[in-house]
């Protein structure tokens, strides 16, 4: 058996409303799915997919000239393919053998595996908004993004109104808390919530002191993304509790191996949509440590692409037990098809609005001028009571476009009038 065709496809697939208002900020391009579908010479097919603008590894055309012609086999655990191709090799692999791909991968340590709803920043109205879905989806858990630009208080009190006493919060700062001295009260606050279970990189993962200094003086547990600091830092100087690790199948079960022999749980975060969801499932049933929340983001597409969409129960996902991945890619989802995977984020620009009535206007998240930066930087308030990223849209007006022209420059600090 050798690969006979590989084929890409571009799907620009929508989101739900509330994810759609935000992701829409900076990060539209996760719309961005890349269908890859492999054919051998025995008729054999496989599938898998990419999210070119949030990926471990993109498929080029280099890759699949170097796949086709190939033994499959060969080729399951060469990570330079890049994600959707590595999915699909496996999926082809699995059908050809009559197992699924879990097979392929190592013991089957479980049959269902733990899975988490995603969000990124929002104001405290949407998270509730969104937790309401979850809850009534089946998930018993929620990854958010809790910002120094929103009211982390008033969003973790928000959400945990809409779920019971076993519903969990995992909340990943991406570092945005600085430092310890900065840290330490905030997260004191927020886990008086009993629902908070996580806080995921609250402060830069590189300050290895400082997080030893945080674990000790709090009761959540504290996630890092594997590999920095090293592991062997990281158990010799206790700063974290677990890990998030993601990445090719060769990444995944190498670190979950490593994190095993030192008893340290994780969860898999691994994005896209019904397909990588699969694809995650099959890695969570073969990684013994892989019991925390698996992220995948399922849940923001309106569609998943497969023909038998997953089902969450009780916070876990059944494995499925068909050959390859166990699915098959929904044909009517070709109505997303685009041809480029150019996805603009909105136009607007952007402030921070402050209980004392004062504003900071930024151009944008990213960039030198952006919150994301400036946060990093320490030029800004960190989580403060009553704080709301809002924003202005181009309306065409002069005063937007000259506004735009100072944010070029630097943030604009507008005084509250007394």
């Amino acid at each position: 058996m050798i690969i006979k065709d590989i084929e890409t496809i571009i799907l620009d697939v929508p989101f739900h409303e509330v994810p759609e208002r935000n992701m829409s900020r900076s990060l539209n391009g996760w719309h961005i799915v890349e269908l890859c579908r492999v054919t051998t010479d025995t008729g054999v097919t496989g599938i898998g997919e990419t999210l070119p603008h949030y990926t471990w590894g993109k498929v080029t055309e280099e890759g699949k000239g170097r796949a086709i012609g190939k033994n499959p086999f060969s080729l399951l655990w060469d990570d330079s393919l890049g994600a959707g191709l590595q999915m699909a090799i496996f999926d082809v692999c699995g059908k050809a053998e009559g197992v699924p791909a879990y097979y392929l991968m190592g013991e089957k340590v479980r049959d269902n595996c733990p899975i988490s709803w995603w969000a990124i920043d929002m104001a405290p109205e949407d998270y509730a908004s969104e937790t309401r879905d979850a809850v009534a989806q089946g998930y018993t858990s929620i990854k958010q993004k809790p910002r120094p630009w929103f009211d982390v208080y008033e969003q973790v009190k928000q959400t945990a109104t809409q779920g019971d006493s076993n519903f969990k919060i995992d909340l990943d700062f991406n570092g945005h808390l600085n430092n310890v001295s900065i840290a330490l009260p905030i997260l004191k606050e927020l886990e008086r919530c009993p629902n908070v279970a996580f806080f995921e990189s609250p402060i830069p993962q590189s300050d290895v002191t400082g997080n030893r200094m945080l674990r000790q003086q709090i009761h959540s547990a504290i996630a890092m993304h594997f590999g920095n600091p090293p592991i062997d830092t990281v158990v010799k100087e206790e700063c974290c509790d677990g890990f998030v690790i993601g990445g090719s199948a060769g990444n995944c079960l190498r670190s979950f191996k490593v994190a095993a022999a030192f008893n340290m749980p994780g969860w898999l975060q691994l994005v896209g949509t019904g397909i990588t969801t699969t694809w995650a499932m099959h890695l969570g049933a073969v990684c013994s440590h892989a019991v925390w929340p698996a992220i995948t983001c399922m849940n923001m597409y309106v569609d998943q692409l497969i023909s038998d969409p997953i089902n969450v129960s009780g916070g876990y996902v059944s494995l499925p037990t068909g050959p390859g991945l166990g699915i098959e890619f929904n044909e009517k989802a070709l109505k997303f098809r685009v041809d480029s995977i150019v996805k603009p984020n909105r136009k607007a620009l952007y402030y921070l609005n402050r209980a004392n009535g004062n504003k900071i206007w930024f151009e944008g998240e990213y960039g030198s001028g952006g919150y994301w930066n400036q946060n990093l930087a320490g030029n800004l308030p960190v989580c403060e009571h009553g704080v709301r990223l809002e924003m202005w849209e181009d309306d065409g007006s002069k005063d937007w476009k000259d506004l735009e022209s100072r944010l070029a420059i630097q943030p604009v600090w507008e005084k509250s009038e007394v």
